[in-house]
């Protein structure tokens, strides 16, 4: 739904872009002249009259983006800031005319613009995305009768060719530009009843559960301590270093700092688990409830 603006504002409106039309357009010549004077010698008398008599630009293209539900006044002066770009970067020797070259400048501007504040959610963050959300619509409503409320598969990808999109972007985008922002503040309806957020699933564990999952890793914790006791201080550097970490150390690496085999080293890890597991069993299906796999 493109946005309103009050009485007060489209008065204030329609005086500016009066006068932007009133603005006389400029011959190549003193154009470019203008151009070299600002580029050379910083004139901004030179700078005022070459940007005062392209503003039309602005007001041509903020007319072109009214539909995108945002105040034009906004969309005139974020084309008014590419418009400037557009004459610090102009080099008149190019021979390209202005109103060309600052063309690109000013929908670009607006664009940005558009695509950072037509919705709280971050749209087209790249180049493809940006292409594909300024040209749905147009493609569109070239290709189906107004009165269709969704696209074909085939329409889809028509879009998709056309813009070079993977057809899961056309059916994204889709459904972004007919979904509109909704505050979970809202009412659920007039009569009230609550907000939408109240129907919000919470996915966080309940304190009982949260109490009952500490006391259980305290107690295997516990558990674990005791069984740690009972073995032979090589056994011990071998579980601790091998199955108490998510980074532990190999085979190889232990026997080096053991001074035996690697093999050796696997064999007193068996063992030790042995002991574990005979301590354990009666707690536990599993060692590898309480031991990090290697």
């Amino acid at each position: 739904m493109a946005h309103i603006d009050d009485p007060h504002t489209q008065k204030a409106n329609l005086r500016y872009f009066k006068a932007v039309m009133r603005a006389p357009m400029l011959e190549r010549d003193t154009e470019f002249d203008l151009a070299r004077r600002w580029r050379d010698e910083a004139d901004e008398d030179a700078l005022h009259q070459l940007v005062q008599s392209y503003a039309r630009l602005v007001v041509s293209a903020a007319s072109k983006f009214r539909n995108y539900g945002l105040p034009v006044g906004d969309l005139v002066q974020e084309g008014n800031i590419g418009l400037m770009q557009a004459a610090a970067r102009f080099d008149p020797e190019r021979d390209v005319r202005f109103s060309t070259y600052a063309t690109w400048w000013i929908r670009s501007a607006m664009q940005d613009y558009i695509l950072r504040n037509w919705s709280i959610v971050r749209t087209g963050t790249t180049a493809a995305q940006k292409s594909l959300f300024f040209n749905l619509r147009r493609l569109r409503a070239k290709i189906e009768k107004p009165s269709s409320t969704q696209m074909t598969d085939t329409n889809r990808r028509y879009i998709a060719d056309q813009l070079k999109v993977p057809l899961r972007d056309v059916e994204s985008m889709e459904n972004r530009l007919v979904a509109s922002d909704k505050s979970l503040n809202a009412p659920i309806s007039e009569e009230g009843g609550g907000d939408w957020q109240e129907f919000l699933p919470d996915m966080r564990p309940t304190p009982e559960s949260s109490t009952v999952t500490v006391k259980t890793m305290e107690t295997r914790s516990r558990w674990l301590h005791e069984a740690l006791g009972t073995l032979s201080p090589r056994e011990q550097l071998i579980i601790k270093r091998r199955r108490l970490r998510d980074d532990g150390d190999t085979l190889e690496e232990l026997g080096r700092r053991l001074g035996v085999s690697k093999e050796r080293v696997r064999q007193l890890e068996n063992r030790a688990l042995g002991k574990i597991h005979d301590l354990l069993a009666h707690k536990f299906t599993t060692v590898s409830e309480l031991l990090v796999d290697a």
